[in-house]
């Protein structure tokens, strides 16, 4: 399993949108912000606000903000969103079609613990837990 720029980008919009509770955000703030593209970034928050995951608002005065609090967004939500299925192998993915050698595949309960295992702990981690984990200024080295 490999996480594209959609997903890891997806989470950092979060991020950045959480840190600006109530406020609507315009998209070329964001993007500044975390250097992406504005265009590439407003695919992402069109997949967003398509699931409800944040509002948009046009207009003066307009952008996105977060429609919920940052301790009700799962990284694993936000992932599966962005990039469509977590599973380390095809057979598990929910639109894969019966494999034939489901029966008799030795590697099958692996994949699927991992699996488990995967989603269990992207479920357990919420945007606001990153938030509490990263603190700008904590990177000083001496």
């Amino acid at each position: 399993m490999m996480i594209s720029t959609k997903g890891r980008y997806a989470l950092r919009v979060m991020i950045d949108l959480a840190e600006h509770p109530g406020d609507y955000v315009p998209l070329k703030e964001i993007a500044r912000r975390q250097d992406i593209s504005e265009k590439y970034l407003e695919i992402i928050l069109k997949s967003l606000v398509r699931e409800k995951f944040l509002i948009g608002q046009r207009g003066k005065g307009g952008g996105y903000r977060l429609s919920r609090t940052p301790d009700a967004y799962t990284v694993g939500s936000i992932l599966r969103l962005t990039e469509g299925s977590l599973a380390p192998v095809a057979c598990l993915e929910e639109s894969a079609e019966q494999c034939l050698r489901t029966h008799h595949c030795p590697t099958l309960s692996m994949w699927q613990g991992l699996d488990k295992l995967i989603g269990e702990y992207l479920d357990g981690i919420t945007i606001a837990d990153l938030m509490a984990t990263y603190r700008p200024g904590d990177d000083y080295v001496i």
